[in-house]
């Protein structure tokens, strides 16, 4: 059973931990505007001489998120403690496929991620060695079909997936992510690599956790939750994300069995 830390607040367990990576699409921000209780969470946990990562399954380098953050009127302090899926998939990209030929599926304003090497994206799928996906095109963001059709015929490529959420809240707004459609690539056959939450190396790439003491906070189950499970972490579930419909219907622990994920804490909202 999760432990509701609505009334202890986050102080009440700190000391039992000694670094906290948390999410931030959904627990500092909500793609509009920074959380006021998150951001005293923050400060505190700094206060107490914890180590902090603000690990975000953004498709981007942690430069464009950190000017992103920049523009929320997050000070430096705390920017510079960001590191994103796409750092580590760059990392990636860099070091295994510089040279070839890659189709982009995602936003125009992802074109940062492949800025050392723009001269290799191709505007035909059929033209590429692989495909790199970092979000939903601007035109298609809701249609899935879609990309079924667009991937018929090139299941054989390999995919690099820059974000592994399935949806996102931006402000009242559901969006759907890179995550969802990796997973229609997957369905038809293709062979995926993925960058970001829940999957190990972006947790390793971004701090030294050994033999550390680890909690991981997080809105989504699937991704922040089942990351810190994989790395036997202790899990903060923040209840007002992307599941907040769901909870409410039905319960954190019925909704954490049913995703097979274990949350030891729970809150509504990440608060001191």
């Amino acid at each position: 059973m999760s432990e509701n830390l609505d009334n202890k607040g986050l102080r009440s367990i700190v000391e039992n931990y000694d670094i906290f990576y948390i999410d931030l699409w959904g627990v500092i921000h909500n793609g509009i505007n920074l959380h006021k209780n998150a951001i005293e969470a923050l400060e505190e946990i700094t206060k107490m001489n914890k180590e902090y990562v603000l690990l975000t399954n953004a498709p981007r380098p942690k430069k464009s998120v950190q000017l992103y953050l920049k523009e929320m009127d997050m000070n430096e302090g705390i920017r510079e403690k960001v590191y994103s899926s796409g750092e580590a998939a760059l990392s990636y990209l860099k070091k295994n496929f510089l040279n070839d030929k890659f189709f982009h599926i995602g936003p125009t304003r992802d074109f940062d991620l492949f800025l050392d090497f723009k001269k290799n994206k191709v505007t035909e799928i059929k033209e590429s060695s692989y495909l790199l996906c970092t979000g939903l095109f601007e035109t298609q963001g809701e249609d899935l079909d879609y990309y079924k059709k667009l991937f018929k015929d090139h299941t054989n490529k390999k995919m690099i997936c820059t974000n592994p959420d399935l949806i996102v809240d931006r402000g009242d707004k559901r969006e759907l992510c890179a995550g969802s459609v990796a997973l229609v690539f997957e369905k038809m056959g293709g062979k995926v690599v993925y960058f970001g939450k829940p999957f190990p190396e972006v947790y390793n790439q971004s701090i030294d956790n050994k033999e550390q003491r680890v909690l991981s906070i997080g809105d989504n189950l699937n991704t922040d939750i089942k990351g810190a499970n994989l790395l036997n972490f202790d899990s903060l579930l923040i209840s007002n994300g992307v599941h907040k419909d769901e909870i409410k219907k039905e319960g954190i622990d019925i909704v954490s069995k049913k995703y097979e994920a274990i949350v030891n804490f729970v809150q509504t909202e990440l608060k001191w």
